[in-house]
């Protein structure tokens, strides 16, 4: 019986010519299946091209316009702002009017009608400036911190008129540590817990204000006032306080006292 041979005789290695020549094979097919492909799809794919380019060409031109546009507001609402500095409320209120009427953006229409509120205060028109802090305040689009700022100029300007339930009902969100109108909302609320009776809420809110280093020293220095009447000690560092208001201490030896008005 014969034996089955152990060893697998070698495949001999190709030669130069003929790695060329499976490269050129390899090559020719690879062209032949992209040709077949350009030809059942290349509308399509050219179709596509072009929409992708197109839109890209699109969306630059609308960004550069949207940016002339954006550069236009500004400048309009500096220049509104430079006439009011200079005591012209009512040109101001002018200049910003377009920025309405033509649909500016979300932050450039609120701050055109903070302008125009503030030219119809001018005039005495106390309604026409409570409708523009409210268009502001129920702007949805509108920028949050411009929202909560026009919603305090409204109770500001129509405190007197308002229940005081109302008032902190509206500006308490707003009246918390950490909030950007902390102090403006918190002492408004501060002040409406005190006439509704609430001296402890009152007290405590003032304190708190009082306590506050980033709000500025004339805000601070009422609420610490307003705390004391409430029975609320507000001041956290006495001797930083006196040396503050320029105020020596009696411990301090060699001091020189403070000089005498008129002095």
């Amino acid at each position: 019986m014969a034996r089955t041979p152990t060893n697998t005789p070698a495949i001999p290695d190709p030669s130069a010519e003929d790695q060329v020549l499976i490269r050129e094979i390899d090559e020719a097919v690879r062209e032949d299946a992209l040709f077949q492909f350009m030809r059942d799809h290349g509308l399509k794919v050219l179709g596509v091209v072009t929409l992708g380019v197109a839109a890209l060409g699109g969306y630059l031109l609308w960004d550069h316009f949207a940016e002339q546009k954006l550069e236009q507001q500004s400048e309009t609402l500096v220049s509104a702002l430079d006439m009011a500095s200079a005591r012209d409320v009512k040109g101001a209120a002018d200049k910003v009017a377009p920025l309405l009427a033509e649909g500016g953006s979300d932050g450039a229409r609120a701050a055109a009608r903070f302008i125009q509120a503030a030219a119809a205060l001018e005039a005495g028109d106390t309604a026409k400036a409570t409708g523009l802090y409210r268009e502001i305040a129920g702007d949805a689009e509108a920028p949050a911190a411009l929202r909560d700022l026009a919603k305090i100029r409204d109770v500001t300007l129509n405190y007197d008129r308002m229940k005081p339930a109302d008032v902190i009902a509206q500006l308490s969100p707003l009246a918390q540590p950490g909030n950007a109108w902390f102090g403006s909302a918190g002492e408004l609320v501060a002040m409406a817990q005190a006439e509704a009776g609430n001296r402890a809420a009152a007290g405590k809110l003032f304190a708190a204000i009082a306590k506050d280093e980033s709000q500025p020293e004339t805000l601070r220095s009422r609420a610490r006032q307003m705390a004391g009447l409430m029975g609320v000690d507000a001041v956290v560092d006495v001797k930083k306080l006196l040396k503050d208001q320029g105020v020596t201490s009696e411990g301090d030896a060699g001091a020189t006292p403070a000089a005498a008005p008129g002095e």
